[in-house]
Protein backbone atom coordinates (compact mmCIF):
# COMPACT_ATOMS: atom_id res chain seq x y z
CA UNK A 1 0.00 0.00 0.00
CA UNK A 2 1.79 3.33 -0.53
CA UNK A 3 3.52 5.37 2.23
CA UNK A 4 3.54 2.07 3.59
CA UNK A 5 0.41 2.39 4.92
CA UNK A 6 -0.57 -0.51 7.38
CA UNK A 7 -3.11 -2.71 6.01
CA UNK A 8 -6.18 -2.85 8.59
CA UNK A 9 -9.88 -3.23 8.39
CA UNK A 10 -12.02 -0.53 9.61
CA UNK A 11 -14.31 -2.24 11.93
CA UNK A 12 -17.82 0.38 11.98
CA UNK A 13 -20.13 -0.40 14.63
CA UNK A 14 -24.03 0.04 13.77
CA UNK A 15 -26.33 1.18 15.99
CA UNK A 16 -29.45 -0.29 16.57
CA UNK A 17 -32.48 1.22 15.30
CA UNK A 18 -36.23 -0.10 14.91
CA UNK A 19 -35.30 0.21 11.27
CA UNK A 20 -32.43 -1.36 11.52
CA UNK A 21 -34.42 -4.63 13.25
CA UNK A 22 -36.75 -4.19 10.02
CA UNK A 23 -34.41 -4.19 7.86
CA UNK A 24 -32.89 -7.36 9.43
CA UNK A 25 -32.77 -11.15 7.04
CA UNK A 26 -31.11 -14.67 7.29
CA UNK A 27 -27.36 -13.43 5.55
CA UNK A 28 -26.04 -17.42 6.14
CA UNK A 29 -27.89 -20.84 6.86
CA UNK A 30 -26.47 -23.84 7.59
CA UNK A 31 -28.66 -26.75 6.66
CA UNK A 32 -26.69 -30.25 7.28
CA UNK A 33 -28.16 -31.14 10.42
CA UNK A 34 -30.66 -34.10 10.90
CA UNK A 35 -32.40 -33.30 13.73
CA UNK A 36 -33.73 -30.02 15.60
CA UNK A 37 -31.17 -27.50 17.15
CA UNK A 38 -32.13 -28.05 20.77
CA UNK A 39 -29.49 -25.49 22.21
CA UNK A 40 -26.96 -23.57 21.31
CA UNK A 41 -24.19 -20.97 23.10
CA UNK A 42 -22.09 -17.69 22.00
CA UNK A 43 -18.85 -17.22 23.57
CA UNK A 44 -18.25 -14.14 25.66
CA UNK A 45 -15.29 -13.36 24.74
CA UNK A 46 -14.20 -15.09 20.97
CA UNK A 47 -16.45 -15.57 17.65
CA UNK A 48 -17.25 -19.07 19.19
CA UNK A 49 -20.76 -20.12 18.67
CA UNK A 50 -21.54 -23.80 19.45
CA UNK A 51 -24.88 -25.92 19.20
CA UNK A 52 -26.34 -29.34 20.02
CA UNK A 53 -28.96 -31.35 18.15
CA UNK A 54 -31.15 -33.92 17.98
CA UNK A 55 -29.21 -35.56 15.77
CA UNK A 56 -26.34 -36.35 18.32
CA UNK A 57 -23.91 -33.81 17.46
CA UNK A 58 -22.34 -30.56 19.21
CA UNK A 59 -20.73 -28.47 16.78
CA UNK A 60 -18.48 -25.47 16.93
CA UNK A 61 -18.33 -22.43 14.25
CA UNK A 62 -15.99 -19.52 14.15
CA UNK A 63 -18.69 -16.46 13.15
CA UNK A 64 -16.46 -14.09 11.78
CA UNK A 65 -15.24 -16.10 9.04
CA UNK A 66 -18.75 -18.80 9.19
CA UNK A 67 -17.21 -22.08 9.43
CA UNK A 68 -18.11 -25.02 11.10
CA UNK A 69 -14.44 -26.01 12.86
CA UNK A 70 -15.60 -29.25 14.58
CA UNK A 71 -18.49 -31.41 15.04
CA UNK A 72 -18.34 -34.27 17.43
CA UNK A 73 -21.33 -36.65 18.04
CA UNK A 74 -22.44 -37.98 21.38
CA UNK A 75 -24.37 -40.82 20.55
CA UNK A 76 -24.12 -42.89 23.78
CA UNK A 77 -25.92 -40.16 25.68
CA UNK A 78 -27.16 -37.52 22.91
CA UNK A 79 -26.87 -33.96 24.05
CA UNK A 80 -29.69 -31.14 25.11
CA UNK A 81 -28.24 -28.24 26.77
CA UNK A 82 -24.67 -27.07 25.73
CA UNK A 83 -22.99 -23.79 27.15
CA UNK A 84 -19.67 -22.42 26.64
CA UNK A 85 -17.20 -22.52 30.15
CA UNK A 86 -14.90 -19.76 30.24
CA UNK A 87 -12.70 -21.81 27.70
CA UNK A 88 -13.56 -21.20 24.42
CA UNK A 89 -13.39 -24.60 23.50
CA UNK A 90 -14.33 -26.12 26.55
CA UNK A 91 -18.12 -26.99 27.14
CA UNK A 92 -20.46 -28.15 29.50
CA UNK A 93 -23.66 -30.08 28.34
CA UNK A 94 -26.87 -32.26 29.21
CA UNK A 95 -28.20 -35.67 27.87
CA UNK A 96 -30.85 -36.63 26.23
CA UNK A 97 -31.08 -40.59 26.14
CA UNK A 98 -33.20 -40.93 28.92
CA UNK A 99 -31.38 -43.50 31.32
CA UNK A 100 -28.05 -40.95 32.60
CA UNK A 101 -28.99 -37.45 33.69
CA UNK A 102 -25.42 -36.48 34.18
CA UNK A 103 -23.75 -33.49 32.75
CA UNK A 104 -20.78 -33.18 31.06
CA UNK A 105 -17.50 -30.90 30.90
CA UNK A 106 -16.13 -31.44 27.31
CA UNK A 107 -12.93 -29.99 25.24
CA UNK A 108 -14.00 -29.75 21.88
CA UNK A 109 -10.43 -29.79 21.11
CA UNK A 110 -9.14 -33.26 21.83
CA UNK A 111 -13.32 -35.16 21.85
CA UNK A 112 -12.13 -35.58 26.56
CA UNK A 113 -14.56 -35.54 29.13
CA UNK A 114 -12.51 -33.47 31.73
CA UNK A 115 -15.59 -34.54 34.03
CA UNK A 116 -19.14 -35.57 34.95
CA UNK A 117 -21.23 -33.95 37.04
CA UNK A 118 -24.34 -36.31 38.77
CA UNK A 119 -26.81 -35.71 41.05
CA UNK A 120 -30.27 -35.02 38.53
CA UNK A 121 -32.56 -37.78 37.81
CA UNK A 122 -34.54 -36.58 35.14
CA UNK A 123 -33.77 -34.13 32.24
CA UNK A 124 -32.06 -30.50 32.90
CA UNK A 125 -34.24 -28.39 31.36
CA UNK A 126 -32.24 -25.28 32.17
CA UNK A 127 -28.34 -24.75 32.17
CA UNK A 128 -26.52 -21.21 33.47
CA UNK A 129 -23.06 -20.42 33.64
CA UNK A 130 -21.67 -18.05 36.80
CA UNK A 131 -20.06 -15.13 34.15
CA UNK A 132 -17.75 -14.35 36.85
CA UNK A 133 -17.00 -17.95 38.14
CA UNK A 134 -16.48 -21.47 37.79
CA UNK A 135 -19.75 -22.02 39.27
CA UNK A 136 -23.20 -23.16 37.47
CA UNK A 137 -26.64 -24.09 38.28
CA UNK A 138 -28.78 -26.77 36.32
CA UNK A 139 -32.62 -27.31 36.28
CA UNK A 140 -34.27 -30.44 36.24
CA UNK A 141 -37.62 -32.20 35.75
CA UNK A 142 -36.82 -33.81 39.20
CA UNK A 143 -37.72 -30.53 40.45
CA UNK A 144 -34.96 -29.44 41.72
CA UNK A 145 -32.00 -26.95 40.76
CA UNK A 146 -28.27 -28.16 41.60
CA UNK A 147 -25.36 -25.86 42.26
CA UNK A 148 -22.09 -26.94 40.86
CA UNK A 149 -18.23 -25.74 40.74
CA UNK A 150 -16.36 -27.13 37.51
CA UNK A 151 -13.84 -28.36 39.67
CA UNK A 152 -16.27 -30.69 41.53
CA UNK A 153 -18.40 -33.97 40.73
CA UNK A 154 -20.89 -33.78 43.21
CA UNK A 155 -22.94 -30.81 43.31
CA UNK A 156 -22.50 -27.81 45.85
CA UNK A 157 -25.81 -27.33 46.84
CA UNK A 158 -29.59 -28.10 46.53
CA UNK A 159 -32.70 -26.42 46.12
CA UNK A 160 -36.49 -27.79 45.53
CA UNK A 161 -39.12 -26.24 42.91
CA UNK A 162 -42.39 -27.27 42.63
CA UNK A 163 -42.61 -27.22 38.75
CA UNK A 164 -40.66 -27.06 35.41
CA UNK A 165 -37.78 -24.93 37.00
CA UNK A 166 -35.89 -22.15 34.20
CA UNK A 167 -33.00 -20.80 35.89
CA UNK A 168 -30.35 -17.77 35.19
CA UNK A 169 -27.17 -15.91 36.71
CA UNK A 170 -27.10 -12.46 36.30
CA UNK A 171 -24.41 -10.59 33.96
CA UNK A 172 -21.93 -9.99 37.93
CA UNK A 173 -22.84 -13.62 38.97
CA UNK A 174 -24.16 -12.33 42.16
CA UNK A 175 -27.56 -13.23 41.69
CA UNK A 176 -29.73 -16.44 39.85
CA UNK A 177 -32.63 -16.43 39.69
CA UNK A 178 -35.56 -19.55 39.15
CA UNK A 179 -38.60 -19.31 37.70
CA UNK A 180 -41.33 -21.33 37.90
CA UNK A 181 -45.71 -21.43 38.62
CA UNK A 182 -45.77 -17.77 37.79
CA UNK A 183 -43.05 -16.62 40.11
CA UNK A 184 -39.46 -15.85 39.69
CA UNK A 185 -37.10 -16.30 43.04
CA UNK A 186 -34.46 -14.08 43.25
CA UNK A 187 -31.14 -15.55 45.36
CA UNK A 188 -28.29 -14.15 46.47
CA UNK A 189 -25.60 -16.75 44.72
CA UNK A 190 -23.47 -16.29 48.36
CA UNK A 191 -26.59 -17.15 50.65
CA UNK A 192 -28.60 -18.83 48.38
CA UNK A 193 -29.27 -21.91 51.53
CA UNK A 194 -31.13 -18.47 52.87
CA UNK A 195 -33.90 -19.16 50.23
CA UNK A 196 -35.12 -16.11 47.84
CA UNK A 197 -33.99 -12.82 49.02
CA UNK A 198 -37.22 -11.58 46.52
CA UNK A 199 -40.13 -13.21 44.91
CA UNK A 200 -41.41 -11.12 41.73
CA UNK A 201 -44.60 -12.68 40.24
CA UNK A 202 -45.59 -11.95 36.14
CA UNK A 203 -49.29 -11.72 36.82
CA UNK A 204 -51.73 -14.48 36.04
CA UNK A 205 -49.72 -16.43 33.73
CA UNK A 206 -48.83 -19.74 36.03
CA UNK A 207 -47.99 -21.79 32.69
CA UNK A 208 -44.94 -23.92 32.67
CA UNK A 209 -41.32 -21.18 32.76
CA UNK A 210 -39.32 -22.51 29.37
CA UNK A 211 -36.74 -19.41 29.73
CA UNK A 212 -35.46 -16.85 32.33
CA UNK A 213 -32.65 -14.10 31.08
CA UNK A 214 -30.80 -11.01 32.69
CA UNK A 215 -30.17 -7.83 30.14
CA UNK A 216 -26.61 -7.62 29.51
CA UNK A 217 -26.70 -4.48 32.15
CA UNK A 218 -28.69 -6.42 34.64
CA UNK A 219 -31.28 -4.20 34.83
CA UNK A 220 -33.98 -6.10 33.49
CA UNK A 221 -34.83 -9.50 32.98
CA UNK A 222 -37.25 -11.67 30.64
CA UNK A 223 -39.66 -14.48 31.40
CA UNK A 224 -40.95 -16.98 28.46
CA UNK A 225 -43.39 -19.28 29.77
CA UNK A 226 -45.41 -21.88 27.81
CA UNK A 227 -48.70 -20.21 26.98
CA UNK A 228 -46.81 -18.06 24.78
CA UNK A 229 -45.83 -14.88 26.86
CA UNK A 230 -42.56 -13.09 27.37
CA UNK A 231 -42.83 -11.19 30.05
CA UNK A 232 -40.12 -8.20 30.87
CA UNK A 233 -39.40 -7.00 34.37
CA UNK A 234 -37.46 -4.90 36.13
CA UNK A 235 -34.88 -6.80 38.17
CA UNK A 236 -33.98 -4.32 40.80
CA UNK A 237 -37.61 -3.85 41.49
CA UNK A 238 -39.35 -6.81 40.20
CA UNK A 239 -41.94 -4.16 38.58
CA UNK A 240 -43.74 -6.42 35.60
CA UNK A 241 -43.13 -3.79 32.39
CA UNK A 242 -44.72 -5.29 29.50
CA UNK A 243 -45.63 -8.74 28.40
CA UNK A 244 -45.21 -9.54 25.17
CA UNK A 245 -47.83 -12.48 23.15
CA UNK A 246 -46.86 -15.31 20.73
CA UNK A 247 -48.28 -18.63 19.93
CA UNK A 248 -47.96 -21.04 22.44
CA UNK A 249 -45.37 -23.65 22.32
CA UNK A 250 -46.14 -27.40 22.68
CA UNK A 251 -45.33 -29.32 26.22
CA UNK A 252 -41.42 -31.11 24.18
CA UNK A 253 -40.45 -27.58 22.72
CA UNK A 254 -38.58 -24.55 24.40
CA UNK A 255 -40.36 -20.97 23.36
CA UNK A 256 -36.83 -18.62 23.59
CA UNK A 257 -35.95 -14.81 23.48
CA UNK A 258 -33.05 -12.95 23.62
CA UNK A 259 -32.03 -9.59 24.34
CA UNK A 260 -30.30 -7.02 22.15
CA UNK A 261 -26.28 -6.80 23.62
CA UNK A 262 -27.67 -3.25 24.55
CA UNK A 263 -31.08 -4.24 26.36
CA UNK A 264 -33.33 -2.23 24.45
CA UNK A 265 -34.80 -5.18 21.52
CA UNK A 266 -36.08 -8.60 22.21
CA UNK A 267 -36.21 -11.10 19.77
CA UNK A 268 -38.41 -14.13 20.19
CA UNK A 269 -39.55 -17.52 18.78
CA UNK A 270 -43.09 -18.34 18.58
CA UNK A 271 -44.88 -21.57 18.69
CA UNK A 272 -46.19 -21.35 14.94
CA UNK A 273 -41.84 -20.98 14.14
CA UNK A 274 -41.72 -17.45 13.18
CA UNK A 275 -39.90 -14.87 14.88
CA UNK A 276 -40.59 -11.59 16.46
CA UNK A 277 -38.71 -8.53 17.75
CA UNK A 278 -39.87 -5.63 20.05
CA UNK A 279 -38.46 -2.59 21.53
CA UNK A 280 -38.66 -2.38 25.11
CA UNK A 281 -39.68 0.96 25.62
CA UNK A 282 -42.10 1.17 22.38
CA UNK A 283 -43.75 -2.52 20.94
CA UNK A 284 -43.71 -4.44 18.35
CA UNK A 285 -41.10 -4.13 15.73
CA UNK A 286 -40.56 -6.57 13.41
CA UNK A 287 -42.72 -10.39 12.27
CA UNK A 288 -40.73 -13.08 9.97
CA UNK A 289 -43.13 -15.65 9.19
CA UNK A 290 -41.62 -19.05 8.98
CA UNK A 291 -43.16 -22.01 7.67
CA UNK A 292 -41.78 -24.59 10.24
CA UNK A 293 -44.41 -24.86 13.06
CA UNK A 294 -41.66 -25.15 16.22
CA UNK A 295 -40.20 -22.30 17.93
CA UNK A 296 -37.28 -21.69 16.61
CA UNK A 297 -34.33 -21.12 19.50
CA UNK A 298 -33.09 -17.79 19.14
CA UNK A 299 -29.83 -16.29 20.69
CA UNK A 300 -28.07 -12.29 20.24
CA UNK A 301 -24.54 -12.21 19.25
CA UNK A 302 -22.73 -10.80 21.88
CA UNK A 303 -22.04 -7.03 20.81
CA UNK A 304 -22.93 -7.28 17.76
CA UNK A 305 -25.70 -6.65 15.15
CA UNK A 306 -26.76 -10.24 14.56
CA UNK A 307 -28.41 -12.54 15.88
CA UNK A 308 -29.15 -16.54 15.21
CA UNK A 309 -31.77 -19.02 15.20
CA UNK A 310 -31.95 -22.21 15.60
CA UNK A 311 -34.43 -25.41 14.14
CA UNK A 312 -33.66 -27.98 11.44
CA UNK A 313 -30.95 -25.76 10.42
CA UNK A 314 -29.11 -22.58 11.78
CA UNK A 315 -29.43 -18.93 10.48
CA UNK A 316 -27.89 -16.33 11.30
CA UNK A 317 -29.61 -12.78 10.95
CA UNK A 318 -27.89 -9.40 9.62
CA UNK A 319 -29.23 -6.13 8.77
CA UNK A 320 -30.13 -5.73 4.59
CA UNK A 321 -28.20 -2.57 3.71
CA UNK A 322 -30.01 -2.00 1.00
CA UNK A 323 -33.30 -1.58 2.54
CA UNK A 324 -31.83 1.11 5.04
CA UNK A 325 -31.05 4.10 2.58
CA UNK A 326 -30.91 7.00 4.62
CA UNK A 327 -31.95 5.08 8.26
CA UNK A 328 -28.03 4.09 8.54
CA UNK A 329 -26.59 5.59 11.80
CA UNK A 330 -23.14 5.17 11.66
CA UNK A 331 -21.15 5.41 14.88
Amino acid sequence: MPGGQMEREEKVAMELTDEVLKSMEVGMAFRDYNGRISSMDFHKATNYLVTASDDESIRLYDVQNAMCLKTINSKKYGVDLVCFTAHPTTVIYSSKNGWDESLRLLSLNDNKYLRYFKGHHDRVVSLSLCPRKEYFISGSLDRTVLLWDQRADRSQGLLRVQGRPAVSYDDQGMVFAIAFGGLIRMFDARKYEKGPFDIYSVGADKSDANVVKFSNDGRLMLLTTMDGHIHVLDSFRGNLLSTYNVKPVSSHATLEASFSPDGMYIVSGSGDGSVYAWNVRGGKVAFWASTDTEPPLIKWAPGSVMFTTGSSELSFWVPDLSKLGSFVVMK
